[in-house]
């Protein structure tokens, strides 16, 4: 809704084709995902096939690294949710509006796993339904349907430089703005493992994920880009309030402030939830403390098995959701702080985590994909298309993207940064192997007694 901005300043009305190879590799990522989700369901997700495919290594190191960024990100989203709301009560301070966020959601997601739900459904339901006004809106502007208005046709297309008003250059740098708007998707499918039918949940969600993101991301651009003169558009400015201004909607600010607050409130649950299942499974597999194991009473057991399958049996893993939103406030506190020193370089760590974790995806299924047609081909309900060469195409499309990263001034520190998480958490992830596999080698040497 905001960031977007940046993307068409750099790529022009091209922005849609930079949408559209972004939203191609998410939706890649997500076949990929929901294959090993449908046939394997587990409340870790890609930690726990990282796990089966590649090693215990790759199952501590995902599994931390994605925990490490949903409890960064978390904060981002607290700060801006608790701006907009200081700017409609001023009299409330932001660190106050942040406490209630972050209680409200603990004590939500502490209590029953419907609660989640039912939150993510009115907030899904808000945006949605914006996003389906502003598309009607803006494709009644496009034809001079509405009040005071003439049809633009394919100027803003084709004028103020052409389509390509930057070349294929804008194009990337549009890619590099907006890849990291998909990130998110992934916990549908630590979500999936917790329903009645994990694989049916996950197929359904992960179909949809195309209409979604044709739809919603590439058509909302699409939209704006020929509403509007792609000049017209400043990077930090919404491009959604532009559009609605230009077309004579009142009030279009205030509009945009509550649709922009209920997402980033939607974001906060979301990470919340997924940051407490992604640790929660790390403890099931041995890979966080097994105190994080403790479950609300509905459950008929505390834990689960060393398979990955989830322990949850319908409880809530309490602790799990408290040691999240432990370091969650501990981001935020770091972010009212030091938002330029302290929290810039943690959020700088978990910058490009989320392509580092897509990687991992892919290189996960390449190995499971192959064991599960000579083991169980039964349980491939949901196949990747056109497998191995669209696994590996998506494999070199995250590497260019990361590559390009580097050449990008405003990018490399994320990257190196990133790379730098990266490499500590596999440093810890090889050492806990080495030191576990030295230990059973002096117990086996061991006489018997």
């Amino acid at each position: 809704f905001v960031g977007s901005g940046a993307g068409i300043a750099v790529a022009g009305p091209a922005i849609v084709v930079s949408y559209l190879i972004a939203g191609a590799l998410a939706m890649l990522v997500m076949r990929m995902l929901g294959e090993m989700s449908a046939a394997m369901p587990a409340s870790g997700s890609f930690s726990v096939h990282a796990e089966r495919a590649l090693g215990r290594w790759a199952g501590f190191s995902v599994g931390w690294l994605y925990w490490f960024l949903l409890v960064v990100v978390l904060a981002v989203e607290a700060t801006a949710a608790a701006q907009i709301a200081h700017g409609w009560v001023p009299g409330v301070e932001p660190w106050a509006w942040v406490l209630l966020f972050m209680v409200v959601f603990t004590v939500a997601n502490l209590t029953a796993v419907k609660n989640f739900g039912e939150f993510e459904f009115w907030f899904a339901s808000l945006k949605v339904g914006a996003i389906v006004v502003f598309l009607v809106l803006g494709g009644l502007a496009v034809f001079g349907l509405l009040p005071d208005t003439d049809p633009v046709g394919m100027t803003n297309l084709t004028g103020q430089g052409g389509f390509l008003p930057n070349g294929w250059s804008g194009v990337v740098s549009g890619v590099l703005t907006v890849v990291f708007a998909f990130g998110g998707l992934e916990v549908v499918t630590i979500a999936a493992a917790e329903t009645d039918d994990p694989a049916r949940a996950v197929g359904r969600a992960v179909r949809s994920a195309v209409v979604r993101i044709l739809f919603f991301y590439v058509g909302s651009m699409l939209v704006i880009v020929t509403v509007l003169p792609w000049t017209a558009q400043q990077a930090g400015l919404s491009p959604y309030v532009k559009v609605l201004d230009a077309i004579g909607v009142p009030s279009a600010g205030q509009i945009m402030n509550i649709v922009v607050f209920v997402a980033l409130l939607s974001a906060l649950n979301a990470n919340l939830y997924g940051s407490s299942r992604m640790i929660f499974s790390l403890a099931e597999r041995g890979e966080a403390p097994r105190g994080l194991l403790k479950v609300s009473r509905k459950a008929g057991a505390e834990g689960g098995g060393a398979d990955g399958s989830s322990g949850q049996a319908g409880g809530v893993p309490r602790r799990a959701v408290l040691a999240s939103v432990a370091f969650g406030f501990v981001s935020v506190l770091l972010n009212l702080l030091w938002p330029d020193t302290v929290f810039l370089y943690m959020l700088n760590s978990v910058g490009a985590v989320l392509l580092f974790v897509w990687a991992l995806i892919a290189a996960s299924q390449l190995r499971l994909r192959a064991r599960l047609e000579q083991e169980a081909p039964d349980a491939l309900a949901l196949r990747m298309w056109w497998f191995p060469y669209l696994t590996w195409a998506t494999l070199a499309g995250l590497l260019g993207v990361l590559l390009l990263m580097l050449t990008d001034d405003a990018a490399r520190p994320q990257v190196l940064w990133s790379a730098g998480a990266t490499a500590l958490v596999l440093l810890v992830a090889v050492g806990r192997e080495w030191r576990e596999r030295r230990g059973s080698r002096e117990r086996s040497a061991l006489p018997d007694r």
